[in-house]
């Protein structure tokens, strides 16, 4: 009875430690998200914000025309903590339909043909 004890708790602390590991390597941002493609070609909005500590945080905004694998055009806005490399290409993270909730920098080979023909133009 007491190894079933030792082995049921046992068990239990690795299935904690398991689900901790997990929920700290998993971007939910980028896990399971629609991906779309974009180069960043216009200048922004920026919005600054005061904390009660004086900083100042600025928020870099993009509204563009992404394309998905298919070349099919999403018209996105999102928001970066920093501006944004003019003629960068990124891969977007998308969630119901246009909603970015992240990003990567990528090389235009990394771009799908069809998405890439339209960005190109």
């Amino acid at each position: 009875m007491k190894k079933l004890f030792i082995g049921i708790v046992v068990a239990v602390i690795a299935v904690i430690v398991g689900a901790i590991i997990i929920l700290t390597v998993v971007d939910v941002n980028r896990f399971g998200k629609d991906n779309a493609y974009v180069q960043i070609t216009t200048t922004t909005t920026v919005d600054e914000a005061k904390l009660s500590t004086g900083e100042i945080l600025k928020s870099y905004w993009y509204t563009l025309p992404a394309y998905d694998e298919n070349g099919k055009k999403i018209d996105v806005e999102f928001s970066a903590s920093k501006e944004l490399r003019q003629d960068a290409y990124l891969m977007l993270y998308i969630k119901n339909g246009n909603d970015v909730t992240s990003y990567d920098e990528v090389q235009l080979n990394d771009i799908p043909e069809k998405a890439k023909k339209k960005i190109e133009g």
